[in-house]
């Protein structure tokens, strides 16, 4: 939902996604690409894909949802430290997985994470 929901917000901007873990090769949780669509996004054709050094190095600044993730990213790789932030870093709030969770969590998750997507403008217009 993030990488579809910041690409729309930033089209110049070159934006993917990809997770620490789940289940790469998979597509989105079906929840997710409902939710999306009400809002005039489809990412029915996206493809979870896992993490690594090459898609880091290739990164000018990566977003992760919450701060264990930012804490694993940096130890993993220390080399990304100074670059890696929570999606939702100016409000200080971290973004949960809703995955095998009701639709109403995925719809506020993906309410958070467009208040996210919207706090970086300033920075990354």
């Amino acid at each position: 939902m993030a990488e579809a929901l910041l690409k729309q917000a930033y089209p110049l901007k070159n934006i993917f996604s990809a997770g620490l873990d789940g289940l790469v090769g998979r597509s989105v949780d079906p929840l997710a690409i409902e939710c999306m669509s009400e809002v005039g996004i489809d990412i029915s054709a996206h493809i979870v894909q896992k993490l690594d050094a090459k898609m880091l190095i290739q990164a000018d600044i990566i977003l992760a949802m919450t701060t264990g993730q930012v804490r694993e990213i940096e130890e993993r790789w220390t080399f990304s430290k100074g670059k890696v932030f929570r999606l939702c870093h100016w409000s200080g709030e971290n973004v949960s997985d809703p995955y095998r969770q009701e639709k109403a969590v995925f719809v506020s998750i993906r309410d958070l994470i467009i208040k996210g997507v919207g706090s970086w403008r300033p920075y990354l217009s």
